[in-house]
């Protein structure tokens, strides 16, 4: 399949530009330019959008590694709604960090500081991502392709409004016959997997609203979605908003995260009151806040910043996700997970078949701090000849913070050995060779690709610590799935951060 896709003549590369352009702009598949792309002084009101980096043809992925893939994610979204709910354990990783990390120890202390006042919503809602790549061991001469997990994400789990839309666009290409006719046997119906995630995430938050139940203070109800500011993803997230509208008749409003403390508040039992700004005389009862910010120190900028944080943990209002769920979501947890040998898993997942499942999906992945493993893990990275196997993580959300190979060494080099536990040393997954054509900021660019696919989950449960009854899930399902695709001389992958382009999944 090396000769996928086709060379495009200039005829052909020019019709499917047009209608890429069109289709994306007319269906919101759309970002915020960068600002190294459009000056701030060009758009001084923040108004321009441009296409969001799309490939022009869906990329070909093994049917059994995705369907794999989807099957399990109820099962990962058991597995870290567990560890959200297991405080006890999650605090001995977390205790870990917290004299190398001040991000984590922030983190943690607010928790704490909710918890001395007390917890007043024992639900808890995840829209998580589970990100994977195609393994294939180059130890064997013919290697069968696996699935291996790159990073499970609790928060901010973005780009499931324009997964749909993009998956959407290479079946309109398909069908418009705007693919050459050598693609004919490859890029068929039936093999082009469409993404439902923008609805099944909507019916997520929908179903947290709805568990909220009624009002309190006689107001009515919303969801508040938490937001950087300036937001680049902004489309994405509209999406969302607009199908928990239309499909669920759910208001919701944007926050921006920098001014929560000016317009919610907390009456007496701590019911989250929001007044929107542009209408000060009525205001809503926030019933689930979607964080899409807060998962980074750069969200942070200022004390008012954690004191917002700890302002909206405080409040009767479901968190998507709350914040032992966003710890949960720690590399540190995944490392713990996926050592070799590691009991942790059983405590977890009982069922060892559903837990076999998962453990296969493990890529091995080593502390380093002082244990006998993260001893053989600082040799492993600081030995030049054995580091490019590895990628150094730090506990961090989105793309542009992880070390690769060769640049191991140099970097623990510089790096205080006090602050190395807060990494850990994972081994890089072998994806097979693949190529495609991006689009992006208008330019093409072609050549060798890396894929990685992110199934989305949702999951809402009790954790039993406010009534006091034993925990529950409520629901648990699969959401659908996003395919990033970036070029094989990028290390990272995150579109956002500028590296990868939105894809689709062609099933072979």
């Amino acid at each position: 399949m090396t000769d996928y896709p086709p060379e495009l003549s200039a005829e052909e590369q020019n019709f499917i530009f047009t209608e890429l352009k069109d289709w994306s702009i007319a269906h919101g598949l759309a970002v915020r330019p960068a600002p190294s792309f459009v000056q701030q002084s060009q758009d001084p009101a923040g108004v321009l959008a441009t296409t969001a980096p799309v490939t022009i043809f869906p990329s070909l992925f093994p049917r059994r590694c995705f369907e794999e893939g989807l099957s399990i994610q109820k099962a990962y979204n058991e597995l870290y709604s567990a560890i959200a709910r297991d405080e006890d354990w999650l605090q001995g990783i977390v205790e870990e960090l917290v004299h190398v990390d001040d991000f984590v120890a922030k983190l943690w202390q607010t928790h704490l500081a909710v918890k001395k006042t007390g917890y007043v919503q024992g639900l808890s809602l995840g829209l998580f991502r589970s990100d994977y790549m195609v393994h294939e061991d180059p130890s064997h001469s013919n290697p069968a392709p696996g699935l291996k997990q790159v990073e499970f994400n609790t928060i901010a789990s973005s780009f499931g409004g324009l997964s749909s839309q993009v998956s959407a666009m290479h079946r309109y290409l398909l069908n418009l016959g705007a693919y050459p006719s050598s693609t004919s046997a490859i890029i068929k119906a039936d093999a082009l997997k469409q993404s439902q995630s923008t609805l099944q995430l909507a019916k997520g938050l929908a179903a947290g609203h709805k568990a909220y139940g009624e009002s309190r203070c006689k107001r009515s109800l919303c969801v508040l979605f938490v937001v950087q500011d300036p937001e680049r993803n902004v489309f994405d997230q509209r999406h969302l908003e607009y199908a928990l509208l239309e499909e669920y008749g759910v208001r919701s409003f944007r926050l921006p995260f920098g001014k929560t403390l000016a317009y919610t508040a907390l009456d007496e039992d701590q019911t989250l009151i929001y007044t929107p700004p542009h209408s000060p005389s009525i205001s809503y009862e926030v019933t689930t806040i979607y964080f899409r910010a807060g998962y980074s120190p750069d969200d942070y900028v200022k004390e008012e910043d954690w004191e917002a944080r700890l302002h909206l943990e405080k409040s009767r209002a479901i968190k998507c996700p709350s914040i032992l769920t966003q710890l949960a979501g720690c590399k540190k947890v995944q490392q713990v997970l996926a050592t070799p040998h590691s009991p942790h898993l059983k405590r977890f997942l009982p069922d060892d078949a559903v837990a076999s499942r998962l453990l296969k999906t493990f890529a091995p992945i080593y502390p380093l701090d002082k244990s006998d493993a993260g001893k053989e893990a600082r040799k492993l990275a600081t030995d030049p000849s054995s580091s490019t196997r590895y990628v150094l993580k730090p506990q961090r959300e989105g793309g542009g913070n992880n070390i690769y190979r060769k640049a191991i060494p140099p970097f623990l080099q510089k790096l205080p050995e006090t602050q190395w536990p807060a990494y850990i040393l994972m081994e890089m997954i072998e994806p097979p060779p693949l190529k495609n054509a991006i689009i992006r900021n208008g330019v093409l660019e072609r050549g060798g690709v890396i894929c990685e696919l992110g199934v989305y989950g949702v999951c809402l449960w009790r954790d039993g610590s406010v009534s006091g009854e034993e925990g529950e899930i409520l629901e648990n399902f699969e959401a659908g799935y996003l395919l990033r695709t970036k070029g094989d001389q990028s290390e990272e992958g995150g579109v956002a951060a500028g590296f990868g382009a939105v894809d689709s999944c062609c099933l072979v």
